[in-house]
């Protein structure tokens, strides 16, 4: 048991964060107005590990150290080729923000507007094309990314939902 805690802390340690988004909001009562911030947070490995949290408290630094903890929370893993980019086009949805996804060749780098391209960094994501269509909230669209690049498959997962081998699965097409 105590090796596997070692292993998840010097996985932990392996984490990198970046605030993407701060945010000051204000509840009215009744002797006036309270003021609080919101931080959105993503917190990735570089190696196809990611996640989004948000943490509000009356102090920056504590909003950050909760988004931090929301976002180890909420980590996924999100398929990335050999050539640091995505296997298919995706599209993910969140409220009124859509984002499109877009495998792109190497050398093309993260072509991502503010918020998205984080997210695609810390997921380890080289090369993408992407486009935010809807709003320019910057938590949805970092939501609608995110949904996106859950709804990622490989190429060797969609061959096992075939009951394919990878090699099947793309027999007549020139790799």
């Amino acid at each position: 048991m105590p090796r596997d805690r070692k292993q998840q802390r010097r996985e932990e340690t392996d984490l990198q964060e970046r605030v993407v988004y701060i945010h000051r909001v204000s509840k009215t009562v009744k002797g006036g107005r309270r003021m609080s911030l919101l931080a959105l947070v993503v917190v990735g490995d570089g190696k196809g590990n990611v996640g989004i949290g948000m943490g509000k408290s009356a102090e920056v630094p504590l909003a950050i150290q909760k988004g931090v903890d929301d976002a180890k929370k909420n980590m996924f893993h999100v398929p990335v080729t050999e050539h640091g980019s995505i296997p298919h086009d995706v599209e993910g949805h969140y409220g009124a923000g859509r984002v499109l996804i877009k495998p792109a060749i190497e050398g093309t780098g993260v072509i991502a507007g503010g918020p998205v391209r984080p997210l695609f960094e810390l997921a380890g994501i080289t090369n993408v094309l992407s486009k935010s269509l809807g709003t320019n909230n910057a938590l949805n669209i970092i939501k609608a990314a995110a949904d996106g690049l859950q709804q990622l498959s490989s190429p060797a997962e969609a061959a096992e939902r075939r009951g394919l081998t990878v090699k099947e699965m793309f027999v007549g097409k020139e790799a």
